[in-house]
């Protein structure tokens, strides 16, 4: 199926469900494209959605800000400031494990002062969306010596598909995959008819395993490294 734009999104849904604009008005459709939006997204991992964002620690500041729009954490690198400088990444552990090695680090206190390179971090708080300043909140430890330069490299949430923003990687790439959201969106609104509701479930569900295996299977192998996919055919055994 051809990619959609918001025009055609909105019109294919009236279609499938036969009911007018009376009903499913602007307001209602918009947020079943952003339900949809928001289930594909945490359902697969799309390359396309994938962004960095550089800082700087502050000397003796344990904390920084996720960068604002961020859905996950992928991964933190810091460079130590040595000539030639070098790319560390840090390890992921618990906010628990954080504390406490801040805790002994500094001396029975949580006070943060500045003890060396980062090696640790940990997700503190809560994303609060795309249209702030901030998606969370990340901790070090140990806590920085020096203003380090720091990566972090994160899933970003895009923009939605609106009026004002006609197309996106997902309409575009995924359109048959994001209309059964919706329609699963829609006959739910309208309780529709139970197996009306069923089938687009087990169609949307078959679209997105495919797109999936697209984006976190074969869009990650390296046909040198990994060597080329072969599927099994079975044959018929030969006679005597």
């Amino acid at each position: 199926m051809a990619g959609f734009t918001y025009a055609t999104l909105t019109t294919a849904i009236g279609n499938y469900t036969e009911v007018g604009t009376d009903v499913l008005t602007s307001t209602i459709t918009d947020q079943f494209i952003e339900n949809s939006e928001h289930r594909i997204l945490r359902e697969v991992n799309i390359d396309a959605y994938r962004d960095s964002q550089l800082g700087n620690f502050v000397t003796g500041q344990q904390y920084i800000n996720a960068p604002a729009g961020c859905l996950v954490i992928r991964s933190i690198e810091v460079v130590d400031g040595s000539s030639p400088a070098e790319r560390t990444y840090l390890q992921k552990r618990d906010i628990t494990f954080i504390n406490e090695y801040n805790k002994f680090a500094e001396g029975g206190t949580t006070t943060a002062t500045g003890r060396g390179l980062p090696k640790y971090y940990a997700m503190y708080g809560g994303a609060t969306g795309v249209a702030v300043t901030t998606s969370g909140t990340i901790t070090v430890a140990p806590c920085p010596d020096s203003t380090y330069q720091f990566q972090v490299n994160f899933v970003k949430m895009p923009t939605a598909l609106a009026s004002g923003n006609t197309t996106t990687y997902i309409s575009q790439n995924f359109g048959n995959g994001l209309l059964y959201a919706c329609l699963v969106e829609a006959f739910s609104y309208l309780k529709g008819p139970q197996d009306m509701l069923t089938l687009y479930e087990q169609r949307y569900n078959k679209e997105v395993e495919k797109f999936a295996i697209e984006q976190v299977g074969r869009r990650r192998r390296d046909d040198y490294d990994d060597g080329a996919i072969r599927i099994r055919i079975d044959s018929p055994s030969p006679g005597p």
